[in-house]
């Protein structure tokens, strides 16, 4: 949750034009598509805010879909995968002089250096939150303005838990208790 506070207070400054976005819990950086491959994650998406969901294949199929809802593409991509497909259509789903913020790993974002200049992109990696990010997170979480979506294993679980996050099962964090 640190990440997605920190893309929102990292995006939302300075930004003058409207664009699309697909951060759910960022309700004031415009309109919000969601792609995931999970259907109770876009489930999830929804109920948090979430104009449009898209269920991804990570192909073609699914840039098709986000060029269709977005009119041409998103200004900015916001990738929590980084890897099984969508590192290689989520930069084609930018439109000109758009964003695409790497954080999810395990993938390789592979562009030509004519279509980052043609289309004047950024190409943007992201860690984890800092403590600050965290401390401002938590305060929000006890003035009941954001709520976690989580679901704990207990610790002999873990092979649950890893099956659940593999299979795209895991919605939100997963949380192992010994």
């Amino acid at each position: 949750m640190a990440l997605p506070w920190k893309l929102c207070r990292r995006h939302w400054f300075g930004r003058t034009r409207p664009y699309w976005s697909s951060v759910p819990r960022c309700p004031h950086l415009g309109t919000h598509h969601v792609v995931d491959r999970s259907e109770k994650a876009l489930e999830l998406a929804k109920s948090l805010c979430a104009h449009e969901t898209v269920l991804s294949g990570g192909d073609e199929a699914t840039l098709d879909q986000v060029q269709e809802i977005t009119g041409g593409g998103a200004d900015v991509i916001f990738d929590f995968v980084g890897e099984q497909g969508m590192e290689k259509v989520g930069p084609r789903m930018l439109k000109g002089r758009g964003d695409y913020y790497v954080i999810g790993c395990g993938g390789n974002v592979d562009l030509l250096t004519i279509d980052i200049i043609s289309q004047e992109i950024n190409v943007i990696g992201n860690q984890v939150g800092t403590y600050q990010d965290l401390v401002e997170l938590m305060t929000l979480t006890a003035e009941g303005k954001i709520s976690l979506t989580t679901a704990v294993y207990p610790l002999e679980a873990y092979a649950d838990a890893i099956n659940d996050f593999d299979q795209g099962r895991l919605v939100g964090r997963g949380i192992l208790v010994p």
